[in-house]
């Protein structure tokens, strides 16, 4: 699919992947219509985006919200004459810690937002996406919804969920001219504990930090927005984004118990084991 002069929903582009996908985006000469919570973050990517800032429209809406969601595409095609991709990119972690200590409060935000979030703008812009010449949808989900993280296992089956839910996508639009892409990153540099309201900058810091004091390997943001947009152009089917990512999916298809295991030893840390 060819970027330029196309505009692209991209949700959780106030901060992190979302953000770098949006900047990207502008700088290959389409115009984007940035969806966050945080006000004050979707200004930082436009003020990010320099002379380009005049193709990205803001909009603050909690995309749990379906009727704000509903409202969206009106708003888009008002700001932007048309709608020709949607990159789900919002997304939340839960606290690390094990499904028992959950509280169901907890569970009901991250499902709301992984899910019922993906759920709400692909119901949204559908109509408006299968009317385009060519369109793309691109759903993230995560390493963690093949590869299971102890204290994260809530937020690895919503993502199983959007995984599945890609592929189903995919699967009832191979007769439109809108392609699905199934995102797959592996640990990236973000603030994502932060922005899940679950951790505070030095927590997050201590936790990046990992056993011992050794620093965890992450993919950089703009590396991984690079990625995603390479995908929209390919119409790739799905990408895994890190070597994290690309070893465990091997792994997990070839010994799935394993795979838990080796996840195990190199996370159990985080739930004080």
């Amino acid at each position: 699919m060819q970027i330029t002069s196309k505009v692209f929903v991209v949700t959780g582009a106030g901060n992190g992947i979302g953000r770098e996908v949006a900047l990207q985006l502008v700088e290959k000469g389409a115009r984007v219509a940035a969806i966050d919570l945080s006000e004050a973050g979707l200004a930082e990517t436009v003020k990010l985006a320099g002379a380009k800032g005049d193709a990205i429209s803001t909009h603050v809406v909690n995309i749990t919200d379906r009727d704000a969601v509903l409202a969206l595409p009106a708003a888009v095609t008002a700001a932007h004459g048309q709608v020709d991709g949607l990159l789900n990119i919002a997304g939340i972690i839960q606290k690390f810690v094990p499904i028992a200590d959950l509280g169901f409060d907890q569970i009901e935000r991250v499902i709301d937002v992984n899910l019922y979030g993906t759920l709400n703008t692909i119901k949204a812009f559908l109509p408006e996406l299968t009317q385009r010449p060519e369109a793309a949808i691109v759903n993230v989900a995560s390493m963690g919804a093949y590869a299971p993280v102890p204290g994260q296992s809530l937020y690895g089956a919503t993502k199983a969920a959007v995984a599945q839910l890609s592929r189903g996508l995919h699967s009832e639009l191979m007769a439109t001219n809108v392609q699905v892409t199934g995102v797959f990153p592996g640990a990236i540099g973000t603030n994502i504990a932060v922005n899940s309201a679950i951790m505070t900058p030095e927590e997050m810091a201590a936790m990046s930090a990992g056993a011992g004091g050794k620093e965890r390997k992450t993919t950089p943001a703009p590396e991984a927005g690079q990625q995603i947009v390479a995908a929209v152009e390919k119409g790739s089917y799905e990408i895994f984004i890190g070597s994290d990512a690309r070893f465990m999916s091997r792994m997990a298809r070839l010994s799935p118990k394993r795979a838990a295991a080796l996840i195990y030893s190199q996370m159990k840390d985080l739930l004080g084991h």
